[in-house]
């Protein structure tokens, strides 16, 4: 199973030479296989050795997946410097996260489920943000620094910030409680 991985990354990398490189060079490669292990773990409701687990594994690979988040075949994690995957998160056959993703949740929720779901073959780009019990249509794209809080169909390709001004202060009274205070 972690040869196919393995041979899905060589595929989707130009810079993975071999599959040695890839195995001893991806971290990755490295956090998937951890996963593996502490997913199994917690599946077994061995839930301290397998957030011992996730801890070292996040500090050997700067990669953090809770040991709960359910993750298909061959998934590929590139430049994976900064990717955070939630407890109740997703994640189908042969997708792809670059640096810096987050799959996670917009506060406090009761649900089962509080992070994504993304499909087969869907691509995050880099610093991407996917929050909340959302799901991410098979084969679609979300594009690098994108805010992402609702559904995304499949074979959609979705950009930008979702962020807008909620509140607004004019300068004089914020200075002015500052000063009172």
């Amino acid at each position: 199973m972690m040869f196919k991985t393995i041979d899905s990354i060589m595929e989707r990398d130009p810079a993975a030479k071999s599959r040695l490189q890839v195995m001893l060079t991806y971290n990755g490669y490295h956090a998937i296989v951890y996963h593996r292990i502490n997913h199994f773990l917690y599946d077994h409701k061995w839930y301290l050795l397998a957030s011992l687990g996730a801890f070292w594994a996040k500090h050997w690979t700067n990669i953090e997946i809770h040991p709960g988040a359910q993750i298909g075949q061959r998934l590929f994690i590139d430049h994976g410097m900064g990717v955070v995957i939630g407890e109740t998160a997703i994640i189908g056959d042969d997708v792809t996260l670059h640096h810096g993703v987050t799959l996670g949740n917009r506060g406090p929720s009761s649900g089962l489920r509080r992070h994504p779901k993304l499909g087969n073959h869907v691509m995050i780009g880099a610093q991407a943000v996917v929050l909340g019990a959302i799901t991410i249509g098979d084969a679609a794209q979300v594009g690098a620094g994108s805010v992402v809080v609702d559904d995304v169909p499949a074979n959609a390709t979705v950009v930008g910030e979702k962020a807008h001004i909620l509140k607004h202060y004019k300068m004089q009274a914020v200075a002015k409680r500052v000063v009172e205070e």
